[in-house]
């Protein structure tokens, strides 16, 4: 422990960032399989090779993995589908985001992915359908999934605006692929006897784990730790007790990996518990380059992978980008 963080101390900052290590190549997501239904701002599909290695390095898949702010999913749903762990266990408080996750894992997959598919969206039928007042949670669950698919940048939270010219002029319809988002809802009601779903704090409900050695924890929080506080306008509950979710994971007998944005703050916080860091490159919706920061125990293993080349989402078939 003393000997990492000598290391990473030697870093210094400039502008908010450390200098020092440089973050790899970013990762070629057309490489990536979509499998989430969600659109989600803040999503993790650029990780998911880091995931692999991490999960990968441990002697044995390990027998629980646990996400506490689940969000989009596309993490925890890879770890299912590739068998990277014998059960997932998904978390998330957003009653809108927690509805599709019940109705898809612990309900009516089929008739959400049916739903989705017979509904012809235009401004109108929209507008209608948003006025109805959901009775049960799949209707909460098709309610999310339209918002989701044409509020800009995929945001749920209060205030989002509606996608108006949308790309190549697709307006409201540049994110609607029905095909595509049931079928990933099938795919993902195919493993789901591998995942269970709770809706909750995720703090709270992921402390029951901390003291098993063999259950391991994927934690990204909205990012609202450092000044940037990129997450505050994405997500209803942006409030985090960053704080509390450092000593949760310096906490748990199981191995740990953080996602945090690349800021100083972040590095104080993986300080002041003894984390090991690594910056991670990204690019954001807007093919933005950035860099985002990987938080555990011991990154070796994040050290020495190899990421894919630089390629822009632009690549990827417009059915499976999002």
């Amino acid at each position: 422990m003393e000997k990492r963080n000598s290391r990473v101390k030697q870093l210094s900052f400039r502008d908010g960032e450390r200098t020092g290590r440089q973050p790899g190549a970013i990762v070629n997501v057309a490489s990536v399989p979509q499998r989430s239904p969600f659109r989600y701002p803040g999503g993790k599909t650029w990780l998911i090779p880091h995931i692999r290695a991490w999960l990968t390095s441990h002697p044995t898949p390990p027998a629980a993995f646990v996400e506490p702010f689940a969000g989009g999913g596309s993490v925890s749903l890879t770890v299912a589908c590739e068998h990277l762990a014998a059960h997932v266990t998904m978390i998330e408080l957003d009653a809108q985001v927690a509805a599709v996750w019940q109705t898809i894992i612990h309900g009516d997959a089929a008739g959400l992915a049916a739903q989705i598919e017979q509904f012809d969206l235009t401004l109108d039928t929209l507008a209608a359908a948003l006025r109805t007042i959901p009775e049960t949670t799949q209707q909460q669950a098709f309610h999310t999934i339209l918002k989701n698919r044409t509020n800009r940048g995929g945001i749920l939270a209060p205030g989002a605006g509606r996608v108006k010219t949308g790309e190549a002029g697709k307006g409201i319809r540049s994110r609607w692929y029905p095909a595509t988002i049931a079928r990933r809802i099938r795919d993902i009601a195919l493993v789901r006897s591998r995942i269970t779903f709770i809706q909750g704090d995720g703090l709270a409900l992921a402390r029951q784990w901390a003291d098993d050695p063999d259950t391991v924890f994927f934690i990204d929080p909205p990012y609202t730790a450092s000044s940037k506080r990129a997450g505050s306008r994405l997500y209803l509950h942006a409030e985090v007790d960053h704080d509390a979710v450092f000593r949760l994971a310096a906490a748990c007998a199981g191995d740990v990996l953080m996602t945090y944005d690349h800021a100083e703050e972040i590095h104080a916080l993986a300080d002041r518990y003894g984390f090991d860091t690594e910056p991670v490159a990204m690019k954001s919706t807007h093919h933005a380059e950035m860099t985002e920061l990987l938080i555990g125990r011991d990154l070796d293993w994040a050290r020495q992978i190899q990421i894919g080349s630089v390629q822009s989402r632009a690549s990827v078939p417009p059915s499976e980008q999002d």
